[in-house]
């Protein structure tokens, strides 16, 4: 087994990269605020180097996510284009109500009903819904899985399929650890339900990320890029199934698992979950 290479910073394998595919939630900002650090780095690289495309799970279409990542405080000038899993979601309930009005079981909280507006789809509950969209919990400072037992052995019995439009399990908001979406669905499938993952760590994310760097740079595309994450399972196990180079935020979402921080701790903890990073860095800095 390799053992990844632990750097300082992204300016120590910058150059030999020509486009960067970041990860938003955990390694750019907390969900309350931006990491200065964080956008000083995508800035240099930026301008030194090649597009930065900002690739997250928040089951938010690009612009509320970038609306989102301002009120944060994110300067301008950070990235070229946003791809969410949101978005994906979206692009797929456009595609299902194409033909008629789609009846849908929305799970999530009201300020993520953009998400379905302007599109022929009625709400309905569990009985009457042709399938089932899950955002994330309704009120994720509160419940827990545990909380949405009973709906999803009706979604079973119903035979719903669930689209996941945010497959991280869990996020930090500041110092607490929240379940997300992608932790209904797992519970789901556990119960024997369909579940259809929109976002990393599945391919067609990827793809889209590296088309919208080839068209920040009129066409080119990018012949070694780099992704960036915090998420074993997500991140970095979607960027090594899409072949790209990896630098793991170690200060991220895996918390006290990095501890002791060492080049041998971190080759095992990757092979535990079956991915792999050449290179890792505390927090994203230049």
């Amino acid at each position: 087994m390799s053992l990844p290479r632990l750097i300082s910073g992204l300016s120590e394998i910058a150059a030999t990269h020509d486009a960067l595919i970041c990860d938003v939630w955990g390694v750019i900002h907390d969900g309350q605020t931006h990491h200065p650090d964080a956008a000083e780095a995508l800035i240099n690289f930026r301008e030194r180097h090649g597009p930065v495309v900002l690739l997250t799970n928040a089951p938010r279409v690009p612009a509320e996510v970038a609306a989102q990542c301002a009120s944060y405080g994110l300067p301008e000038g950070c990235y070229d284009a946003i791809v969410s899993s949101g978005g994906a979601a979206r692009d797929e309930l456009i595609r299902r109500s194409a033909t008629g009005t789609l009846s849908l079981y929305y799970i999530g909280p009201d300020r993520d009903l953009t998400m379905v507006q302007g599109l022929d789809i009625v709400r309905t509950d569990i009985a009457d819904a042709a399938v089932a969209l899950c955002i994330g919990l309704v009120d994720d400072m509160t419940e827990t899985v545990a909380d949405y037992a009973d709906r999803l052995a009706a979604m079973q019995a119903r035979g719903l399929t669930m689209l996941c439009a945010n497959p991280d399990l869990v996020v930090h908001r500041g110092t607490r650890l929240l379940y997300c979406a992608g932790s209904l669905a797992k519970a789901y499938e556990a119960l024997g339900g369909q579940v259809i993952y929109y976002g990393k760590p599945h391919l067609p994310v990827y793809d889209a990320a590296l088309k919208a760097a080839a068209a920040a740079t009129h066409g080119k595309s990018p012949k070694r890029p780099l992704a960036v994450g915090d998420g074993l399972l997500t991140d970095i196990k979607g960027a090594n199934a899409a072949g790209l180079d990896v630098l793991f935020i170690a200060d991220g979402v895996h918390g006290e698992e990095i501890a002791p921080y060492t080049a041998a701790h971190l080759g095992d903890l990757f092979a535990r979950f079956g991915a792999s990073a050449g290179t890792v860095t505390r927090t994203l800095q230049w």
